[in-house]
Parts: structure tokens; C-alpha cells; sequence
């Protein structure tokens, strides 16, 4: 996989990829705490199957800029994948694939611009709508305490303290038996400056933000709602800590026609790295339908 650098949206992106590059785009978006890297499984496969796959790292992201609009708002996620997908030289057989963070500005883009995607991936984070009240529930709210606590000023000091050890404990937390230390330690590059690590909890602080002030961002935030019309491949890993399985509720209810949903036994939050043979085994299958 090479690394190279792409301005799209007001942003300079720096992007893994692999593959022909006459072949049909395939853009991969991680989550957090997470990199490009956790890619490294599918694009080697992707290029095999003769599409360009590209993951980039995401606003924020090192070596990607902080962007100097400070929005990290869903919508603006959704309208960085449709800028990429026009500088990368994208057409209709696109397919986008998302995970975590990644998997909002997908159903965002996707639903926003469809257009442009042939066919949708989306891992460890439901619909909106299929999700519901559930996010709500105890059990959720306690798995999702941290979303709560980088609400706080005191959240960059916690996450750095003890060389990142937050970050590693997210990952042994959110995928248990899994050893996501090399991992951890890519994201630790990623946001190992003060600007990197503000940006990064800066996606969560914009969750309670209301509506963006940006029209288009507001409009693609909207879009994320609704239904996309291409078919959608939906993931989850059965011992996900961070989104219980008990939340995501009757997925494909809120997708396409010709959308599936698959349960991965034995995996976590991080499925794509933790069982990258059977996950990529089932995206290659569904993008060749």
C-alpha cells in the first residue's frame, strides 16, 4: 500500500491505497480511536478484486490536517467522502465502506449524493433509526460513558495520561481477547498532538451541537437519516463493548431492498481487524452481487 495526499473539502487528506488506478474507487473511512490502518486487511483484497481501494485518515486525523473550519459535525463527514470521491475521480460504481465514526459519513454520503455509490458497507454502528431509543437504555449509557466524558474539559489530560493508556484500554474494552495493541499504537501516532487529540473528541462535542450553521453540511446531516436507496451491507461484532448488540435493533428494516445484516460471532467492536477473513470474505461477497 502506498500513502499519498489528496485536498478535498478544504482539507489536505493523506490516504493509504492500493489497487489499479483505472479500477472503480473504493473508500474506506475508520472510526475512533482508530486509523487508515485498521484497513490494511480489505485493501489488499479490494485491489486483488481490481477496484482502487483508498482509506483515508479522517479529519484530524495525522497525517491528515486539522481542518480550519473546526466542523467535524456528521454532516460535513458525509460531504469530506463525496469530495474525495470527486478529487479521487470516483463515478457511479463507487462503493463506500464505513466503520464506527466512518460508518456515519457513509449512510450520510450515501444517502446525500447516492449517486455516486454503487453499493454501501457499513460495521459496528446501526441507523439512527434503527437504533432508537436503545442507545438510551442503562446498559448503553454505561457503555457509552465516554462519549459523555469528552464533553469535558478535563478529557485531553485523561486520554494522554500514562503514554495514551486510554486509548489501549478503549480497545481491550471494546474488542475483548483481542490484542489491539499495535493498533492503539498507530492512533497514538495519529493523535499524539494537542491539535490531533482535540480534533479527534471534537467529533463527539459536536454530537450535542444542534444542527450545523453550514447549509450543505446541515443538508447531508439530515440525509444521514434517511434511506439510502443503494443496498447495504451492515456488520456487528457479537461481543461489541462499545456498541452493544442489544442497540442496534431491526437493521435492514432501515435499508435498501437487497441490504443484509451479519452478526459476527466471536468478534468486537474493531471486527475488521479481529476477524478480517471472515469480515472481508462477506464484503467482497455482497460487493459482487
Amino acid at each position: 500500500m502506498d500513502q499519498q495526499t489528496i485536498s478535498a473539502n478544504g482539507v489536505e487528506f493523506a490516504y493509504l491505497v492500493d489497487g489499479p488506478a483505472d479500477g472503480p474507487l473504493a473508500l474506506c473511512l475508520h472510526g475512533f480511536p482508530d486509523t487508515a490502518h485498521s484497513w490494511r486487511h480489505l485493501l489488499p483484497r479490494l485491489a486483488d478484486a481490481g477496484y482502487r481501494a483508498v482509506a483515508p485518515f479522517m479529519r484530524g486525523y495525522a497525517p491528515t490536517a486539522v481542518p480550519e473550519d473546526g466542523r467535524f459535525d456528521t454532516g460535513t463527514l458525509a460531504l469530506d467522502a463525496c469530495a474525495l470521491h470527486q478529487a479521487l475521480g470516483g463515478t457511479g460504481d463507487a462503493v463506500i465502506i464505513g466503520h464506527d465514526w466512518g460508518a456515519f459519513a457513509t449512510y450520510g454520503a450515501a444517502a446525500y449524493q447516492p449517486e455516486r455509490w454503487r453499493r454501501v458497507v457499513a460495521a459496528a454502528v446501526a441507523p439512527q433509526a434503527s437504533m432508537a431509543g436503545a442507545f438510551f437504555t442503562f446498559d448503553q449509557l454505561k457503555r457509552s460513558w465516554y462519549v459523555f466524558f469528552f464533553q469535558t474539559a478535563l478529557a485531553e489530560y485523561a486520554v494522554e495520561l500514562e503514554d495514551y493508556a486510554f486509548i489501549d484500554r478503549l480497545w481491550g474494552d471494546w474488542s475483548p481477547g483481542y490484542d489491539g495493541s499495535k493498533d492503539a499504537a498507530l492512533v497514538k501516532q495519529a493523535l499524539g498532538k494537542p491539535e490531533n487529540l482535540t480534533a479527534a473528541l471534537s467529533y463527539y462535542r459536536s454530537m450535542f451541537a444542534g444542527a450545523p450553521d453550514h447549509a450543505e453540511a446541515a443538508a447531508a446531516q439530515t440525509a444521514s437519516g434517511t434511506i439510502s436507496p443503494q443496498p447495504t451491507l451492515y456488520l456487528h461484532g457479537a461481543d461489541d463493548g462499545c456498541m452493544g448488540i442489544d442497540t442496534i435493533g431491526p437493521v435492514t428494516d432501515f435499508l435498501a431492498p437487497g441490504s443484509e445484516q451479519v452478526i459476527v460471532q466471536g468478534a468486537g467492536h474493531f471486527l475488521h481487524v479481529e476477524k478480517p477473513d471472515e469480515v472481508n470474505d462477506h464484503i467482497m461477497r455482497f460487493l459482487a452481487g
